[in-house]
């Protein structure tokens, strides 16, 4: 999709990690930690901050955005960091899958045994495994994602207008009545990840950066941000039960509406 004046500038190894991209995952888990200290200190506190309606359910709109546009991008990346090895791009992705789906399973029976009503059956992880799965076979598009992206998110609000389905829930088809503590449809959410393929596909084509880029890995705060976007998966499943036990040890929160 670039022309012949494109100047890719040379990256050292094909297993670049480009840490930019680990920032703004690692940006996003920082805006997720207070993000959901403040629904712990709602829900589990009785505060009176309106986390899902208003700014705050902007603020949660904005942070899935940018934790899915990353996973689009690193979808791309990853494709090109293995292009000279299929056989180990192809475990990268079944590692990478099963990890998603055994976090995505621990949210879910955790999630249940705290409050059934509201338990986690297609939140982020469910959604970030989805999509990536399914645009696995879309990468080689490149910018033509952009109008898939644009159709993907009119279906999904078509299906917003559809009678709700208990079973069909996750694709868009959602009852007024479903509630969770973390919910995304599959449909249009998963536009967002077509965009981070497209925009993978605009600035690193070939696997290699289009303009140089500043050597800032090594500045704080940048440095802790990617260092945080590189373990956002384990510090995902890790942070509630750390904001949480804080929480209850300040007395923020009531251990009896935490186990109710």
């Amino acid at each position: 999709m670039s022309g012949p004046s494109l100047r890719v500038v040379p990256e050292t190894g094909s297993r670049t990690r480009f840490w930019e991209v680990d920032l703004l995952r690692g940006f996003a888990f920082v805006l997720m930690v207070i993000y959901h200290g403040a629904f712990d200190l709602a829900v589990f506190g009785g505060w009176p901050i309106t986390v899902t309606s208003g700014a705050w359910r902007v603020f949660a709109d904005c942070i899935a955005s940018l934790f899915l546009f990353v996973s689009g991008v690193s979808l791309v990346l990853a494709r090109f960091r293995a292009s000279h090895d299929p056989r180990s791009y192809w475990w990268h992705v079944l590692r990478r899958s099963s990890r998603l789906a055994s976090a995505a399973a621990l949210v879910t029976v955790v999630t249940w045994l705290i409050s059934p009503r509201d338990v986690v059956l297609f939140g982020i992880l469910h959604l970030i495994l989805l999509s990536n799965l399914v645009a696995l076979p879309l990468l080689r598009f490149g910018l033509w994602n952009l109008p898939l992206a644009a159709a993907a998110w009119l279906l999904g609000l078509l299906l917003a207008r559809l009678p709700g389905n208990p079973w069909l829930f996750w694709v868009g088809l959602v009852p007024p009545d479903y509630r969770s503590f973390d919910f995304r449809p599959f449909l249009p959410w998963f536009a967002v990840v077509l965009l981070g393929v497209s925009a993978a596909a605009w600035f690193y084509p070939c696997g290699q950066r289009r303009w140089a880029f500043p050597s800032w890995e090594r500045l704080l705060p940048f440095s802790i941000l990617a260092w945080f976007g590189r373990h956002s998966l384990m510090l995902y499943l890790i942070h509630q039960p750390l904001l949480i036990t804080l929480f209850v040890s300040l007395q923020l929160i009531d251990m009896r509406r935490l186990v109710g």
